[in-house]
């Protein structure tokens, strides 16, 4: 396999962005699918900058765009999976015991959570993989109840595909402006982990409502 050296003025010299066009420059398509699949395992790792940057690489004739999609679509499959072996490895039992020692949470949430997942897990996992934040957790669940492993890699091999596809087309279209991608997935990004601290917060207001009467009554 031949690799072209990007060297454009517009290529990112520094941080995520630099690196990853690193990895292209070096390895082509496999360096592009190694640098989504870290980005699974380590969230802080976006994927709003590496996936636009791989699309701007095809665009430029780095790499072909097929290929940029093929590698980076088992690039977050590989990742995926990884996290769905640590949470079939942590179990449903360690689960249980941690949650039991945890403040202001009850076992019988974590058992809707459960029942939920069993309902709706397979839609969760799809669809999660298009979400910000959701991309990378959703496997650990998926992994403590034990999904199917062949229905899992499936689903996150088709939501993967609809998100990389989305963001490498993105990025193979806007050229130098890749960037702009970053900018507006990075608001969604945002919006989602507020109403993730609101849900948080709110969850905790009622757990500590209740206790807070109760003192209330026994003090008068």
């Amino acid at each position: 396999m031949d690799f072209v050296i990007l060297g454009l003025p517009q290529e990112p010299a520094g941080g995520v962005a630099g690196w990853a066009a690193g990895l292209v420059d070096t390895m082509g398509g496999p360096g592009a699918g190694l640098a989504i699949a870290l980005e699974n395992l380590f969230p802080p790792l976006p994927s709003e900058v590496i996936l636009p940057l791989t699309g701007f690489a095809a665009g430029q004739g780095v790499i072909g765009l097929a290929s940029a999609l093929f590698w980076t679509t088992l690039g977050s499959v590989v990742g995926a999976v990884v996290l769905y072996g640590i949470g079939m490895l942590f179990g449903r039992d360690r689960m249980h015991a941690i949650w039991a020692r945890l403040p202001l949470v009850k076992l019988s949430d974590l058992e809707r959570t459960e029942q939920w997942f069993a309902r709706h897990g397979t839609k969760a996992v799809l669809l999660g993989r298009m979400v910000p934040i959701f991309r990378s957790l959703i496997s650990v669940p998926a992994g403590v109840e034990r999904m199917s492993l062949p229905l899992f890699v499936t689903l996150t091999a088709v939501g993967s595909l609809v998100w990389n596809s989305v963001l490498v087309m993105a990025g193979y279209w806007l050229g130098d402006r890749w960037d702009l991608v970053e900018a507006y997935v990075g608001v969604l990004s945002k919006a989602v982990l507020v109403l993730v601290l609101i849900a948080v917060a709110g969850y905790v207001v009622m757990r500590l409502r209740p206790r807070g009467r109760a003192q209330h009554r026994r003090v008068r």
